[in-house]
């Protein structure tokens, strides 16, 4: 992984994972432009993860098979055809529709993390996953500002057009970016997918860290996704595109832990997942303290997403460190978990927020923080373990296909 070769993939995780967002900030404008209420709308979010999801488990685990410098190119340009069609869309069922294909294809981002770690030296492949994560988050945070910011301008079709013809440029680049890959030998489809369970129930360390990582970005898509609703309401009464500029309030945490890959390369993983949960804790506590303050709640926002991407990083990292050959598919079970975490939050956001707005958003994203600390509490030793279980008795246990 040359420097040259991570920016590449940082910058393509970035901007692959941000097509699933850019519905966030849209929610009124999309409703109103579709004549159906905001809770109807919000759930083009809720449909868009919930496909990503179905993708990740689908499509990612062939990233253990394939050859991934022709399956990335492939799920991107599939991609590409599915924004056209929600930029196209003429109702709003053909959009849900054509958001929930977005979903399912744009999977990019969640093949490249395992290829860098592959790629990467045992010894800088938290920094290298870090990087690679850290575009994905600041491509899901900034997908707000510029949706946003295209909407007022030239309406949110244009934002869908415009990320077509992006996935298209990006499918060409990472054709010469990704390097030559020697061929595995071929798995059954359904074996493969079956496999991806297997892999997790082998190793100590993966359950527990598949739970933290699910309720943080529960936590993390419910803070967003609400966000819209207090950001439109008074005393704010934001447009979308000021709506979407607190976005580059998250980029700023998004950078400040861009390197916190590197505190599992030192060994601490599991004491800075504890101390990240407790952030996030405190950044929620900071948000309903200053739900009528712009300035605290940017505070606020900088810290989730410091918070945020140390669980969601240190994670994927110690996954990674794991034995065995089966990234792509420990990367599925991670990304499933979080995404389905992710379309709960979202869902949420509506009904929590008609039954008490931003006390009733912030009272259950404290009590599912609470409950990753007593996960994170309870499950240190096995969080620490980098065995798998079934290694002593099956020695061959790391080759793509014994494992299956």
């Amino acid at each position: 992984m040359t420097p040259a070769r991570t920016l590449a993939f940082a910058v393509a995780a970035g901007l692959a994972v941000g097509n699933l967002y850019w519905a966030q900030p849209l929610i009124e404008t999309i409703a109103a432009s579709l004549d159906v209420s905001s809770s109807s709308a919000a759930t083009l979010v809720t449909v868009t993860q919930v496909g990503y999801a179905l993708g990740i488990f689908l499509l990612v685990p062939l990233g253990d098979v394939l050859n991934r410098r022709l399956l990335v190119p492939l799920v991107l340009a599939l991609s590409a055809v599915m924004l056209l069609g929600a930029a196209l869309a003429p109702t709003f069922a053909v959009l849900l529709a054509a958001l929930g294909g977005v979903g399912l294809t744009t999977v990019g981002a969640q093949l490249l993390t395992p290829l860098a770690s592959e790629l990467a030296e045992p010894e800088r492949r938290g920094q290298i996953v870090g990087t690679v994560a850290s575009g994905a988050l600041i491509g899901i945070l900034l997908s707000r500002t510029i949706s946003g910011a295209v909407a007022d301008f030239f309406g949110w079709r244009a934002i869908y057009a415009i990320a077509a013809a992006v996935a298209i440029i990006l499918a060409a680049v990472l054709r010469v970016a990704i390097p030559p890959l020697e061929p595995r030998e071929p798995v059954p489809y359904l074996r493969l997918l079956g496999s991806v369970f297997t892999t997790v129930a082998r190793h100590r360390a993966a359950p527990p860290t598949l739970l933290l990582s699910a309720a943080t970005f529960a936590v993390f898509s419910l803070f967003w996704t609400s966000t819209t609703y207090l950001l439109t309401a008074a005393p704010f009464s934001y447009s979308t595109s000021q709506i979407g500029l607190l976005g580059l309030a998250g980029l700023a945490g998004a950078l400040a832990a861009r390197r916190a890959g590197a505190l599992h390369d030192r060994g601490w993983s599991v004491p800075a997942t504890g101390a990240a949960l407790a952030l996030l804790g405190l950044s929620l506590v900071t948000a309903w303290a200053a739900r009528h303050s712009i300035i605290g709640l940017i505070v606020a926002v900088i810290v989730l997403d410091i918070a945020t991407q140390s669980v969601l990083v240190l994670s994927q990292t110690r996954l990674f460190a794991l034995p065995g050959s089966a990234r792509s598919r420990l990367n599925t079970s991670l990304v499933v978990s979080n995404f389905l975490g992710g379309a709960v939050g979202s869902a949420a956001a509506g009904p929590l927020w008609a039954l008490g707005r931003w006390t009733a958003i912030m009272t259950v994203s404290l009590a599912v923080t609470f409950l990753g600390l007593l996960i994170w509490a309870g499950g240190r030793g096995r969080l620490a373990d980098r065995s798998s279980q079934a290694a002593s008795s099956h020695p061959r246990a790391e080759s793509p296909t014994t494992s299956l």
